[in-house]
């Protein structure tokens, strides 16, 4: 063990490494800021480019690192091209934040097909793919690398209000985590998973809404999250942070969950 181990500041350095961040536009702008102050060379790629524009001018006049990918892991080609992306921009990717998803909302009597099947493309087949263009970019450069999908809670536990897409999917990612953790082992690539309750999002937004059905499933949410809040972005960056950080480096193929405690009871 070398000395490094035990310097706070070198264990959770980012400095200099290049890092992905697919979902930049939404769901991952927070933590790309959160990891360009860290020093990281962070590549945006989403299907926004005006908002991928507007986070990396922001990172930019911190001072940071920030290129551009206006792709959506829609494909095996756009998941290749982020990653290209990447290696382009900064000679290598040392890790990836996979934020993409979406959820439809109906009794699965009531769900039509082919909205089941646009959340499992959202939530889990475009992870898989972003995950195969990572894995195949690490294993080639031969330095490991990190990565970390965004799950849900709903991964571990049902819902009644018509979450069978939704909660599929998730359940699906954590088992993918599991899965690569193992595969990956032996190239020094780790892989984990951040399980959150809910937080302030594009999807989530109409349950922060003052008045309406937003007001009656967030006070019911509240009664079983310990600490008394829904979540913030801000909520999830120091665990994405932590396990794309040299400090996790014994950690793989796990679900953390930044919850507020609500898995917990």
């Amino acid at each position: 063990m070398t000395q490094q181990h035990f310097d706070p500041q070198q264990m959770f350095s980012m400095a200099g490494k290049s890092v992905l961040i697919s979902g930049a536009g939404t769901l991952g702008a927070a933590t790309a800021i959160g990891l360009a102050k860290g020093g990281a060379r962070i590549t945006l790629a989403d299907n926004n480019p005006e908002a991928l524009q507007k986070l990396a001018d922001q990172i930019i006049s911190m001072g940071g690192q920030a290129a551009i990918a206006p792709y959506w892991p829609d494909t095996e080609e756009h998941a290749m091209a982020m990653v290209a992306k990447a290696v382009e921009s900064y000679g290598e990717l040392n890790g990836m934040l996979i934020t993409n998803g979406t959820n439809y909302v109906a009794d699965i009597v009531d769900m039509p097909v082919d909205s089941w099947q646009k959340v499992m493309d959202a939530n889990l087949r475009g992870p898989w793919l972003a995950c195969q263009a990572a894995g195949r970019q690490m294993i080639k450069q031969g330095k490991g690398g990190s990565v970390v999908v965004l799950s849900s809670t709903r991964g571990k536990l049902g819902h009644p209000a018509g979450y069978t897409a939704y909660c599929t999917s998730k359940g699906a990612i954590d088992s993918l985590v599991k899965t690569l953790g193992c595969e990956w082992g032996k190239h020094g690539i780790t892989i984990n998973a951040v399980g959150p309750t809910v937080f302030r999002s594009p999807v989530s937004a109409w349950m922060y809404a003052e008045e309406g059905p937003g007001k009656v499933t967030r006070e019911g949410m509240l009664s079983r999250i310990p600490l008394g809040r829904l979540g913030e972005p801000e909520d999830i960056v120091g665990s994405i942070y932590f396990l794309l950080s040299p400090a996790s480096q014994f950690c793989t193929g796990q679900t953390f969950y930044a919850d507020g405690g609500y898995t917990a009871g």
